[in-house]
């Protein structure tokens, strides 16, 4: 996955070769700082707004107070993307931390936040979409404040390397059996033909994509109950799928030793996948044959 050379800085871009990083970092030492992940098809950002408006949200959550405002930022990504001459499929990480100061737990007075922001290629994984993935069931042992995004990962670091080294491509999370989300995007069950999902409480993150399909699901008459489901259920659920920035809508196939529904990607999963493709422009007819 290539980095593009020229990264956004506070509000300078430079190139990624010579970008200093300072070792007393409140992100480096405390994981004192935001992120987000922002999907881009053929050099346009899908979701932009979305994901800008909980960049703020999550800054105001840990008390970070952005030098500029919203349009200032927007305007700085797509001069991002200008700038690397961006045509491909790939994604944007945009990292805002408290800034730079001797280390103490306590905030320092006037700090200029550290705003970082670069671009990568990241292709379409077609065969993973059309197929469907196995996930593994992990406790959920987060913090209380997973609606932040923040960069404060070890233990969705730890759930997704123990998805990997059983051959999974996710691990769905769950406190005392009530699912919440996976390790890096939302989950949701289908029953009965309707499409059940976490509510979006302090103890999941509100995804943007998740925001997309809470839309797809209202244009197309298909009921959405926020309500949480046990790992128990799933046994039973028709369909599942996943949804993140990167992960796009996918389906879930298969959690620990328990087959999903038939063992492949369901209706209302492809009526979604489809509508994806639609909203985020996708022309190529790669998936989400009905």
């Amino acid at each position: 996955m290539s980095v593009y050379s020229t990264i956004l800085t506070q509000s300078e871009f430079v190139d990624k070769d010579s970008l200093s990083y300072p070792f007393e970092e409140r992100g480096l030492q405390f994981g004192d700082g935001i992120y987000e992940v922002i999907r881009i098809y053929k050099g346009e950002y899908y979701l932009l707004t979305e994901h800008v408006d909980r960049l703020y949200r999550s800054a105001e959550a840990i008390k970070i107070k952005i030098p500029y405002n919203k349009e200032k930022m927007t305007e700085l990504l797509h001069q991002l993307m200008e700038k690397n001459n961006m045509k491909n499929d790939g994604k944007v990480y945009m990292q805002i931390t408290r800034g730079s100061a001797p280390r103490d737990h306590i905030f320092p007075h006037e700090v200029t936040p550290n705003i970082y922001a670069y671009l990568q290629d990241l292709p379409r994984n077609e065969k993973i979409l059309e197929n469907g993935v196995k996930t593994i069931s992990q406790r959920d042992v987060r913090w209380e404040n997973c609606y932040i995004k923040s960069l404060n990962l070890l233990p969705n670091v730890l759930a997704k390397q123990t998805a990997k080294e059983n051959n999974c491509y996710e691990a769905i999370l769950h406190r005392d059996g009530v699912v919440t989300e996976c390790s890096s995007s939302n989950i949701y069950l289908v029953k009965d033909g309707k499409v059940y999902t976490h509510p979006a409480t302090n103890n999941i993150l509100h995804g943007c994509v998740r925001m997309a399909v809470e839309r797809f699901l209202k244009a197309e008459n298909i009921p959405l109950i926020e309500e949480a489901f046990h790992i128990e259920d799933i046994q039973h659920a028709d369909e599942m799928f996943l949804s993140s920035s990167t992960s796009e809508v996918l389906p879930v196939i298969q959690l620990d030793n328990v087959v999903v529904g038939n063992g492949e990607p369901g209706k209302i999963t492809r009526i979604l996948q489809r509508a994806y493709e639609q909203d985020a422009k996708i022309t190529d007819k790669l998936i989400t044959n009905l």
